[in-house]
């Protein structure tokens, strides 16, 4: 009688070991694509919300301290300040300002601090990203624009069209060497080259504002 129960515990003791198999098994199978559904479309809803707030009418605040105030508020709630659009490599991405804990290549693409925002004539907008299959390489794919490729950045109710211009490559030094034309508005685009120790520099200028 005893050994008949202990059998009867030992096929329990099996059955669960084998259910807690099957469970991990279907996690790591269906774990990753899940994450990055979820991934995907909390993006897609803060990439809406900032479209829909360039739709509404401004509003004009004179007070410095209320403009501070919702600055610092937008910061906060890490809502985008800008979104780039690069056609040609399917990539649609909210930028946070500056200023932002989300503004970091380890967390998206970062809008460098020598930026100048595009409505600055003759400035220039750097942005950095990761390229690599992990799920923050948002520039993943930068290597495959040409020149006279376009890109958009949405930024304060105006669409900023910029067209690819130049394209070379930089020793991963920590500095980058950008050469552009002072004369001009431009957007640069800086990534890793594969697992070589070189940066992609990619020099785009702005060809009209929508």
């Amino acid at each position: 009688m005893t050994k008949r129960k202990e059998n009867k515990k030992n096929k329990s003791q099996l059955k669960l070991v084998g259910s807690l198999l099957i469970i991990v098994g279907i996690c790591l199978l269906y774990g990753k694509p899940i994450y990055d559904y979820f991934v995907y479309r909390e993006e897609s809803i803060k990439i809406e919300e900032f479209y829909e707030e360039q739709k509404q009418e401004e509003v004009f605040i004179q007070q410095e301290n209320h403009t501070e105030e919702i600055k610092k508020e937008k910061t906060d709630n890490e809502k985008y300040i800008a979104v780039i659009k690069i056609p040609k490599i399917k990539l649609e991405k909210g930028l946070c300002d500056i200023s932002s804990t989300c503004n970091s290549v380890s967390r998206n693409i970062e809008i460098l601090k020598e930026s100048n925002y595009p409505n600055i004539e003759n400035g220039n907008f750097i942005l950095a990203g990761h390229s690599g299959n992990g799920n923050i390489s948002y520039f993943r794919d930068v290597d495959k624009l040409s020149i006279d490729d376009e890109i958009s950045i949405f930024y304060g109710k105006k669409e900023y069209q910029y067209k690819v211009m130049n394209i070379y490559e930089i020793n991963k030094t920590g500095k980058a060497n950008i050469v552009r034309n002072g004369n001009k508005t431009t957007l640069t685009l800086i990534t890793c080259k594969g697992n070589e120790d070189k940066q992609l520099v990619v020099i785009s200028e702005l060809i009209r504002v929508i």
